[in-house]
């Protein structure tokens, strides 16, 4: 009898490691933690140089892991950006195109969660979704906690798991607080987790229509919690050179828009806007120190993958832009991206290699061994091959970057493009502006204040740089 029920109970051990797709012998795989600031800027941390920022728990992800100085988003707006973190495809392949709403296909999208959650992992998508207003639970995910559209600052409505919950407080913290506990749940059990966590912080107080449409473009206060709001009171905001352009050689800049003033040192970014925009960000710090500290209660901190980075950047006033973060300059496509693995990436390391957004989802499913979807080809690479610091001799020397237009902000409403960014160059071809395309060279004017598409020079540079830009939409 007691041969019979040792028999037995090997055999529930051997089915329950079955069940999970690994064996009984095989080490636990890492946990993801993956943290998406909205907008942020890639200049915009303690550990990327800012004068005041104070993010030392965002900093320690960098202090532990690897900071990449070269990292961008190829499609600078929400909705496409956000589909290209989670699928590892570019826009033209994940066909989430503009910031309209787009919540039906959205529910399709082939997804690295989802990948991980079919190999065994116990998932959760904590925050803003904003790809469409539908804040039901897309696939993938075992916990769902999300918002409508853009959401609010404080006391937000949330979907929890399909039940409409009101919250009290600033929703930084209340996001904050449902990813603590996710985390702190898992690690009871045995499971490995994958958390996503998709702060609104540090967008502005906007209100969408049901179709993606802004209902007051000029209701664009950043919120911060009530105990930050004095924050860097008398902090001197830094500005860089670019807020002084002319924009000669700009004509796709200096149209005239009806009901807008021309671009210019009056339409940038006020010093109150980012002052508040870092006292937003000082409550997605300390949710990072949150979770840092759960994860080490549950003895899973150095078996954690922890990466944080943003879908785009933001205008200071550069160019004298300030919301249409759209546009292909290195203030929106520049991004922070820091990974943080112990068993992989020795600390303190900086990488300069180009490394995407569709760059994320191929190394989250190699670091975790997951088997990707059937469906889901993935224009990134992995950036396993970088973390020893350096780079693979085929490593990309340039991107793509695209922009269709949508409905949003009238300044951008025909500003459509296609542009391509290498290592020296930078040129930007508008699809319904004629005679406007612009070519900068980075490594002279590294503030894109000078268009020299025009220069006889450069006529074989725009040439070569047109057709490496046709070839990579071309495939994958």
């Amino acid at each position: 009898m007691q041969s019979f029920i040792r028999v037995f109970v090997a055999l529930v051990v051997v089915v329950a490691y079955a069940a999970n797709g690994r064996a009984a012998d095989e080490p636990r795989r890492p946990d993801i933690i993956f943290i998406l600031v909205d907008d942020l800027r890639w200049d915009e941390l303690g550990c990327t140089g800012h004068p005041f920022a104070k993010t030392p728990n965002i900093d320690r992800i960098a202090q532990e892991g690897m900071r990449f100085r070269n990292a961008f988003t190829s499609a600078p707006l929400c909705s496409p950006s956000r589909a290209c973190l989670l699928t590892g495809q570019h826009v033209s392949h994940h066909g989430i195109l503009d910031n309209t709403n787009r919540s039906e296909h959205s529910h399709k999208l082939q997804t690295f969660p989802l990948a991980l959650q079919k190999s065994g992992y116990d998932t959760a998508y904590i925050g803003k979704w904003h790809m469409g207003n539908d804040d039901s639970a897309r696939p993938g995910y075992d916990r769902w906690v999300s918002m409508k559209g853009q959401g609010t600052s404080f006391d937000p409505l949330l979907n929890v798991d399909g039940q409409q919950v009101e919250h009290e407080g600033h929703t930084t913290d209340v996001l904050n607080r449902y990813a603590a506990e996710f985390v702190s749940a898992g690690g009871e059990g045995t499971k490995p987790m994958c958390l996503y966590l998709a702060h609104k912080a540090l967008h502005p107080e906007l209100i969408q229509r049901d179709d993606g449409s802004i209902t007051d473009p000029d209701a664009k206060d950043f919120m911060p919690a009530k105990r930050h709001e004095k924050l860097y009171e008398n902090a001197a905001v830094p500005r860089r050179l670019n807020v002084l352009d002319d924009l000669t050689g700009k004509p796709a800049l200096q149209r005239r828009i009806e009901g807008l003033p021309r671009l210019g040192s009056a339409t940038g970014t006020s010093d109150k806007t980012v002052r508040d925009r870092q006292r937003m960000l000082a409550a997605v710090d300390e949710g990072v120190g949150q979770l840092f500290a759960a994860l080490e209660k549950a003895g899973r901190l150095d078996d954690a993958i922890i990466i944080l980075t943003s879908d785009h950047g933001y205008w200071y006033g550069e160019h004298g832009l300030s919301v249409e973060r759209r546009l292909a300059y290195e203030e929106a496509i520049r991004i922070p991206l820091l990974i943080r693995f112990p068993s992989k990436i020795a600390a303190g390391q900086t990488h300069d290699a180009m490394a995407l957004t569709i760059d994320l989802a191929p190394t989250v499913i190699e670091l975790t061994e997951s088997d990707p979807l059937p469906k889901a080809r993935m224009d990134g690479r992995s950036l396993v091959p970088l973390f020893g610091g350096e780079a693979p001799n085929d490593w990309r020397k340039a991107f793509r970057i695209e922009y269709n237009t949508d409905t949003v902000f009238p300044r951008v409403l025909t500003m459509g493009y296609r542009a391509i960014r290498t290592e020296r160059w930078k040129y930007i071809r508008y699809l319904d502006l004629d005679g406007m395309d612009e070519l900068y060279d980075l490594r002279e004017d590294p503030y894109e204040m000078r268009n020299v598409i025009g220069e006889a020079p450069n006529a074989e540079t725009v040439a070569k740089l047109g057709k490496e830009l046709d070839a990579l939409g071309e495939g994958r």
